[in-house]
C-alpha cells in the first residue's frame, strides 16, 4: 500500500498534484483468474455476484454512495451463502450447496473490484481502505450474529476460515468455512436444551490477525455466549480438541504467500502468556460417539523450556516457564485464533464460566482417483460425502459440548 505524501513547508507546489495511484490487486486476488476459481463461481451462480456488484458500484456518485452498496452487497453475499449452504432458495448450478468455495471466491471478486475502483468523485487510501474493511466485515457475518432474548435458549459462537494453501490445490475447501454456512442461525438439540448457533468466517491472512481483526469481531458477544469454538482445518482421518494454545506464529506463507514469525502481536503484550488454554469439556467430546472421525484430545507442544535456548516437543502440555514454539494446533493461524480468542476471554474474566476453546477437523480430502491438483475436477461424491459428514461431526461435537 502507499504511505501518505506529507507536504512539509508553507509555500504552495507549483505543479499540479499526481493523483493516488490505484492499488494492484492482491496476490490472494490474482488468483480469481485461473480457471477452477471461474469453474466454481460458474457451477454456484455466484458469478453474478460481482457482476451485480460492479454494476452497483459504478453507479455510485459519492463515497457515502459506495459505503451503502458495499455493506448492502456485503451482508447480501453472506446471506445468500448461508441460504445456499442450508437448502434456501435456488442452488445456481450443480455444485454441491455444501460448497464453502463459492463465497469465498465472489468475496474476492468484490474486493478486487474495490481496490481497483476509479470513480469519478476520487477515492482516498483511508476511503478505498475502510471500504474493504466494511466489505470483508459484511461478508463473513461478524455483523450479522443475533441471538434471540431470553434464557430457553443456549447460546453458541462458531468461527471458520476460509480456504488455503491454494497454491498446492487451488480447488481446495475448507471444512470449517463450510461448517459455519451450514451451522450460522440454526438451532441444534442438546442435553441442556436446545442451542442457537451463531457463526463468522475469517481471513487466512497475518496482518488481519495482526489488525485485531478476530478481537473487533468476537468481543461484542463473549460475554453473551454459552460457548464458542473456533474451528478449522487440521490433520487427516481425525478430529482434535486443543487443549493448549501458544503465542508464537511459525512463518507458514498465509494466502497472499506472507510468512510472519514472531510472538502473536496484542494489546498489552506485558501482561501476555505464553499460553492459554482451553476451557472446552474436551472429556466428553472425547468420549461421545459424535460420528465417522475419531476425536482427540490434544496435549502436545512445542516448547522451549525455562532456561533453554531448543525447541522441544511436551506431549503431555507446557511446562512451568517456557517459552512457546507451537500450540497442539500448531502454530499458524488456528493456533493463533485460539489463542486470541482464549485470552479474550480470560481478560474479560470469563475463564472459569465460558466453556470455549479449539476444535480441528480432518483435512477435506478429494475422492479416489480425484487427487491430482493439475488435473482433478473440481469436485467429486467422495468429496461432498467426506465434507457433509465433517459437517456433521461438528454439528454433533457443539451439540455435547454444550450439553455437557
Amino acid at each position: 500500500m502507499l504511505g501518505l505524501v506529507l507536504l512539509a513547508g508553507p509555500v504552495a507546489p507549483t505543479t499540479a498534484v499526481a493523483a493516488e495511484a490505484v492499488p494492484s490487486p492482491t496476490v490472494e486476488e490474482q488468483r480469481l483468474d485461473r480457471a477452477v476459481p471461474r469453474e466454481i463461481l460458474e457451477r454456484s451462480g455466484f458469478d453474478a455476484v460481482t457482476q451485480r456488484f460492479t454494476r452497483a458500484l459504478g453507479a455510485a456518485r459519492s463515497y457515502a454512495e459506495a459505503r451503502k452498496v458495499v455493506v448492502r452487497e456485503g451482508s447480501g453475499l453472506w446471506r445468500r451463502a448461508v441460504d445456499r449452504a442450508q437448502g434456501r432458495g435456488p442452488a445456481g448450478g450443480d455444485l454441491s450447496r455444501d460448497d464453502d468455495r463459492p463465497l469465498y471466491w465472489a468475496r474476492l471478486g468484490m474486493t478486487r473490484e474495490v481496490r481497483t475502483w476509479e470513480p469519478s468523485f476520487g477515492l482516498t487510501e483511508v476511503q478505498r481502505s475502510a471500504l474493504l474493511g466494511e466489505l470483508e466485515r459484511t461478508s463473513r457475518g461478524h455483523d450479522a450474529v443475533r441471538y434471540p432474548a431470553g434464557q430457553k435458549l443456549k447460546r453458541v459462537l462458531l468461527t471458520g476460515f476460509d480456504p488455503f494453501t491454494l497454491d498446492r490445490d487451488i480447488r481446495i475447501s475448507n471444512p470449517s468455512g463450510a461448517s459455519a454456512l451450514a451451522l450460522d442461525g440454526t438451532v441444534i438439540e442438546t442435553a441442556k436444551g436446545p442451542a442457537r448457533v451463531e457463526t463468522v468466517v475469517f481471513p487466512v491472512r497475518w496482518q488481519d490477525f495482526t489488525d485485531q481483526t478476530v478481537e473487533r469481531a468476537l468481543r461484542p458477544y463473549l460475554k453473551k455466549v454459552d460457548l464458542f469454538t473456533t474451528v478449522s482445518q487440521g490433520r487427516v482421518g481425525r478430529f482434535d480438541v486443543e487443549r493448549t494454545n501458544g503465542a508464537w506464529r511459525g512463518g507458514f506463507p498465509d494466502n497472499d504467500t506472507i510468512g510472519v514469525t514472531g510472538t502473536v502481536p496484542v494489546s498489552d503484550p506485558a501482561s501476555q502468556p505464553q499460553w492459554t488454554t482451553t476451557t472446552l469439556p474436551y472429556k466428553a467430546i472425547v468420549d461421545a460417539d459424535t460420528g465417522r472421525f475419531p476425536v482427540y484430545d490434544n496435549t502436545s507442544v512445542t516448547e522451549i523450556p525455562a532456561g533453554g535456548t531448543d525447541a522441544v516437543v511436551r506431549p503431555d502440555g507446557p511446562t512451568a516457564g517456557s517459552t512457546a514454539r507451537a500450540g497442539g494446533g500448531g502454530n499458524y493461524l488456528s493456533n493463533e485464533i485460539a489463542y486470541r480468542v482464549t485470552l479474550l476471554r480470560d481478560r474479560l474474566g470469563l475463564h472459569d464460566v465460558l466453556p470455549g476453546g479449539h476444535v480441528h477437523t480432518p483435512v477435506l480430502e478429494f475422492g479416489a482417483g480425484n487427487t491430482d491438483p493439475a488435473t482433478g475436477a473440481v469436485t467429486d461424491p467422495g468429496f461432498v460425502r467426506n465434507r457433509l459428514d465433517i459437517i456433521a461431526q461438528v454439528r454433533a461435537i457443539v451439540s455435547v459440548a454444550v450439553g455437557a
